[in-house]
């Protein structure tokens, strides 16, 4: 799987968490995020239940930027 690594959260601590790649064989984000709290998971399923086999992860805000990179990727445009 040849993941394109676009960064970590800049404020991560030893965690080395929030975390997002491209996986451009698959055309899919891949993204390590925390664990939705049930308080969160609970507003998420008011619309629609969530399979077994996904989860509900959080990003800061901070990391849009890496988002964007990745985004951009999808889309074709050239890697920096």
């Amino acid at each position: 799987m040849p993941l394109v690594f676009f960064g970590k959260d800049p404020e991560t601590n030893s965690d080395h968490c929030p975390t997002v790649w491209y996986d451009d064989e698959k055309q899919e984000f891949v993204i390590q995020g925390w664990k939705a709290d049930e308080a969160l998971e609970a507003e998420c399923l008011k619309t629609g239940p969530i399979p077994d086999y996904e989860a509900v992860v959080r990003l800061p805000a901070r990391m849009v930027e890496l988002l964007r990179e990745a985004c951009d990727a999808a889309e074709g445009a050239p890697v920096r």
